[in-house]
C-alpha cells in the first residue's frame, strides 16, 4: 500500500490529524454548539496577553481571511469576542476575548481534552509526547 516509511509517516500524520479533528469537532458541537473554527479562534485569543489584529489571529489559527471574517462576526454576535478600534492605527481594529468567551473557551477546552484522551493522550507516555512536540517543531519551523 505504501511505498516507503516516509509515506507511512506522512499518511499516518494525515489520518491522526483528521481523526482527532473529527472527534473534537463532534464533541464541541454536541456539548457547546461550537464548531471547531470557533474553538481555534478562541484558543489563539486565549493565548494572547491583550487584543490582537484579525490578521494576526488569522495567521495563528490558519483561517482564510473570508473564513476568519465569518468566524469573528459569529463570535462577536454571540458575545464571545469584542472588536475595538486599534489604539495605534485609526483605520484598524483589534479583537479580544470577552469574559464570556474566556469562560466558554475553558469549558470547551475541557471537552476537547476529554474527547481526545482515549484516542491520544491516554495512549502516549511522556517520551511519546516529547517526541511529537520535537517533530512538530521541526516540521512547523523548517
Amino acid at each position: 500500500m505504501f511505498e516507503t516509511d516516509e509515506d507511512r509517516a506522512f499518511y499516518g500524520l494525515i489520518w491522526a490529524g483528521n481523526a482527532l479533528t473529527c472527534l473534537v469537532d463532534k464533541a464541541l458541537t454536541a456539548t457547546h454548539a461550537m464548531p471547531l473554527s470557533w474553538f481555534e479562534a478562541l484558543f489563539w485569543l486565549d493565548q494572547q496577553t491583550g487584543p490582537v489584529s484579525p490578521t494576526q489571529l488569522g495567521e495563528a489559527a490558519m483561517l482564510s481571511r473570508s473564513r476568519l471574517s465569518r468566524v469573528l462576526d459569529e463570535l462577536i454576535a454571540r458575545g464571545l469576542v469584542d472588536r475595538q478600534p486599534s489604539p495605534t492605527d485609526a483605520r484598524a481594529v483589534t479583537v479580544a476575548l470577552t469574559d464570556e468567551g474566556r469562560s466558554l473557551y475553558a469549558a470547551a477546552d475541557a471537552t476537547r481534552r476529554a474527547a481526545v484522551a482515549p484516542y491520544f493522550t491516554d495512549k502516549l507516555d511522556a517520551r511519546d509526547t516529547a517526541d511529537l512536540i520535537r517533530i512538530w517543531r521541526k516540521i512547523r519551523n523548517p
